[in-house]
């Protein structure tokens, strides 16, 4: 049985690049040169005003005050979004994966929908906030080379089996009478042990703006989370006591609906989770069957779309200048 047999890629693309509503405010000035290189990937180059430029885009669409404090803070992350970014690129065009302006323009289209404006309010928005418009169709073109990375490379290697399935449908039948939880998650990778204190120091402002009510945990999710639910506001879905890391399965025994964690370390990051229902598993509450493949699916092609990525990186050069 193959993964996605008659599905779209519901994979955190166009919908994770900026679902939050841009606030209607003047940004500060930034002072970049266009000269200036930040990092350089392969035979690619990522500018300050590169950087300045998504640092504004980032503000506007998350809602994060624009202080020269969460900008410094942000910078580690936002290089290594562009530093990643120019890899997808790169490896969309080793791939012969072209985007073309029209599928950009509906990416942008389709983000000026989600925030519940036309293409050219959503333009004029952009602006006034001093943002290029070049700089989220740099985003957009990102992602859908990526998405066609997928498609293309990782998609057909993967199979789901009606014997995965059974043994996953097998072991929630005996699991039945355990806690199941409704959960919303931001996921931020550390990718190497010199990145934990920029990343834990993200994860502590990010979940500082949530406890404060300042921004949406979907908004945040959708423009900071790297985890496959990043699409629909870090949506996660019902999850099974014992099925998620022991750290975050720990904690959210002992947290009551509504609430929010303090970051929580694993193996692969940081992770910030929101239980918005408790429940118990009984055969009222068991998924079918095909719900547990398409999970299955989504986990897997996150698995190995994030190792391809984690590849390119290890075999890039890559110099970061800031």
């Amino acid at each position: 049985m193959t993964f996605f047999r008659n599905a779209l890629l519901t994979f955190g693309t166009l919908a994770a690049l900026g679902s939050g509503v841009l606030c209607l405010k003047t940004a500060p000035a930034y002072s970049a040169s266009v000269e200036t290189i930040v990092a350089v990937v392969n035979n690619d180059a990522v500018s300050a005003s590169d950087l300045a430029a998504r640092a504004k885009l980032i503000m506007g669409s998350s809602g994060l005050p624009d202080t020269p404090e969460i900008r410094e803070k942000l910078k580690p992350q936002i290089i290594n979004t562009l530093i990643e970014e120019r890899l997808m690129a790169q490896e969309a065009q080793r791939l012969k994966i072209t985007v073309s302006k029209e599928d950009i323009d509906k990416g942008f289209q389709a983000i000026a929908s989600q925030n519940n404006m036309t293409a050219e309010q959503f333009m004029a928005v952009l602006t006034r906030q001093g943002i290029p418009l070049k700089t989220l169709q740099s985003q957009i073109a990102s992602q859908l080379a990526w998405t066609g990375v997928i498609q293309t490379k990782i998609r057909p290697d993967i199979e789901i089996t009606d014997n995965q399935v059974d043994i996953f449908f097998e072991r929630l039948k005996a699991d039945q009478g355990k806690a199941q939880y409704l959960v919303s998650e931001i996921f931020l990778p550390v990718d190497s042990p010199s990145d934990d204190s920029n990343i834990k120091q993200l994860a502590d402002k990010l979940t500082a703006q949530l406890v404060e009510g300042r921004v949406p945990f979907p908004r945040l999710a959708s423009q900071f989370s790297q985890a496959a639910g990043a699409g629909k506001g870090g949506d996660l879905g019902w999850v099974q006591e014992g099925q998620m890391p022991q750290e975050i399965d720990s904690m959210l025994s002992q947290m009551q609906e509504g609430e929010l964690s303090k970051p929580i370390r694993t193996l692969t990051g940081y992770h910030i989770v929101y239980l918005r229902k408790k429940s118990v598993l009984n055969e009222q509450t068991m998924p079918s069957r095909d719900t547990i493949y398409q999970k299955l699916g989504t986990e897997e092609l996150e698995r190995q779309q994030r190792r391809h990525l984690l590849d390119l990186k290890a075999a890039a050069f890559i110099e970061n200048r800031v």
